[in-house]
């Protein structure tokens, strides 16, 4: 039968956001319905609301989850109900060319459960992400469920779901960091101090967190950051090199996505230094750069898809790390929420006064 829950919905563009009945249906082949136990509110699901991403509404928002599988559909054996999981957005297929070459985090034919969830009229619903997680149960395929410890809590380890892993992924899978390197994280919210984290677990010497936001700056040295800069009151680029020798730093992260601070991290790495996008541009952006600095500085212009992780193996290892008390996940969780109490933390995510809401439901 299928289940009746409630679920949080953008209706179209800019509207605030409604807790609405949403008709789930049980799961087909290789389909997972799972109990959602906790879901955090990022960015992404802001952008969705206000039709950054397309303009399929309406929407089920909420992505970066953890929860309890309830039932799977026919020739599913990754995961079986009772299964606690993290859910993620980039279940790979094992065989695209990336996947056979063995390098499934490059998966480019990734996928979602088929079937979809709706309104009570009907209406089919666009799940963020292909998840949809503010929502007591939701459909997914069940290559999106990553089995984890279940003695490490649900609010935390959603965020590995989005947030978090894309963080420390990208310094630790695509910017190589290692110890004894040193790192310029340029943007100080949830992923860009996941970078900082990831840094510190790496063994990075020297990790340095810019912002323009002295209070995100305060919680980047809470994360581990060794050094900040104000970009409203110092040169990015010049600070950077100050402290680094002159050199600039071996790897720099980009987290905000625009193109005035991508300048800032092109310049501000040492030469044959290493630069990584993370921060999501928009569609209209563009980024105009010297074609002789591009050649003559050399290193690596990267970005990162989702931390370059998968999930399969970088879940479970972080999951340990916590339980170890080797990676504080606690400290990315600035309030916990219901599920009514979306729009309200998307006003406090646009005013910079949390870094994660968390719903528990």
């Amino acid at each position: 039968m299928p289940y009746t829950v409630q679920g949080v919905v953008a209706r179209g563009k800019g509207e605030p956001v409604s807790l609405e009945t949403v008709i789930v249906p049980d799961p087909g082949p290789g389909e997972a319905v799972v109990t959602v136990q906790a879901c955090g509110v990022c960015h992404t699901d802001l952008h969705y609301r206000e039709g950054g991403i397309n303009d399929e509404f309406p929407f089920l928002l909420g992505h970066e989850a953890a929860g309890v599988v309830e039932a799977v559909g026919e020739g599913v054996t990754e995961v079986a109900p009772g299964d606690f999981v993290i859910l993620n957005w980039r279940a790979v297929c094992g065989d695209c060319r990336a996947c056979l070459r063995g390098r499934p985090w490059y998966c480019f034919n990734t996928h979602n459960a088929t079937q979809k969830m709706t309104l009570e009229d009907g209406t089919p619903l666009s799940p963020a992400l292909g998840i949809g997680a503010f929502i007591e149960k939701t459909l997914v395929a069940a290559g999106q469920c990553t089995k984890v410890d279940p003695l490490a809590p649900a609010r935390v380890a959603g965020l590995l779901g989005c947030g978090v892993m894309a963080g420390i992924g990208a310094a630790i899978n695509t910017g190589g960091v290692t110890r004894g390197d040193s790192v310029a994280v340029i943007g100080c919210g949830g992923v860009g101090d996941a970078a900082i984290l990831g840094a510190r677990l790496a063994g990075a010497s020297k990790i340095i967190a810019v912002d323009v936001d002295d209070r995100k700056l305060g919680w980047a040295k809470d994360f581990g950051a060794t050094h900040t800069v104000n970009s409203r009151t110092a040169d990015v680029v010049e600070t950077v090199r100050e402290l680094t020798g002159g050199n600039g730093a071996d790897v720099v992260i980009e987290a905000v996505g625009r193109p005035e601070t991508y300048k800032q991290a092109f310049y501000a790495r040492d030469l044959a230094g290493t630069v990584v996008l993370v921060g999501v541009p928009t569609p209209d952006m563009t980024l105009e750069l010297p074609l002789l600095d591009v050649f003559g500085r050399g290193g690596a212009l990267k970005s990162s898809w989702y931390g370059d992780c998968l999930p399969s193996r970088d879940f479970p290892m972080l999951i340990d790390l916590y339980r170890q008390g080797r990676l504080d996940l606690d400290r990315f969780v600035s309030e916990t929420i219901g599920i009514g109490d979306v729009e309200d933390a998307f006003a406090k995510m646009h005013r910079g006064e949390v870094l994660r809401s968390v719903v528990v439901l």
